[in-house]
């Protein structure tokens, strides 16, 4: 399935996005008030050039001790991206956020510009489904599978008890 298929990535609310001279305090208040856990941050066309987590702001400015009001984001933001298309497969992307250990992913148009941000969690639903579908499809394939050998065990044992009663019945 592809990302543009998945029911999340059509219905989810807009990204959060800051600039990089945004000061932490503002992101860390908007993403408070609206219980996200990320933002991505854009330069002026939209392109993505860096993220921003809850985790970062805990490691990055808390841990260290630095004043959120006056530490711009571009100090705390990971800018090792990994940026997905719409038309990318969710079990390629859920395979390398869980291999990598990454929880967010920017969705970008072809021209890089950021449409949305998904994250693990939007992609795990998918697989439960999937899962279970693949279990009935193997458990099928295997029943099927065995079922020609069980016919030809069968048969031979149906043709050796016929050919005993035939030479039983002939004597």
């Amino acid at each position: 399935m592809k990302i543009k298929d998945r029911i999340e990535f059509k219905t989810k609310a807009s990204v959060i996005t800051f600039s990089p001279d945004d000061n932490v305090f503002t992101a860390v208040k908007l993403l408070a008030e609206r219980n996200y856990g990320a933002s991505v941050i854009v330069d002026k066309n939209r392109k993505p050039v860096g993220i921003i987590t809850e985790r970062d702001f805990m490691r990055r400015i808390l841990a260290k001790g630095l004043d959120p009001h006056k530490t711009p984001i571009s100090a705390v933001m990971s800018t090792e991206l990994k940026l997905a298309t719409e038309d990318d497969m969710v079990v390629d992307w859920l395979r390398v956020m869980s291999n990598e250990r990454f929880r967010h992913l920017p969705i970008v148009d072809k021209n890089g510009v950021l449409v949305n941000l998904m994250s693990q969690g939007d992609f795990v639903s998918y697989t439960w489904p999937q899962l279970l579908a693949t279990v009935k499809d193997k458990a099928t394939s295997s029943v099927m599978e065995r079922f020609h050998l069980y016919m030809i065990v069968g048969g031979l044992m149906a043709y050796s008890l016929a050919m005993i009663l035939v030479f039983k019945f002939i004597k």
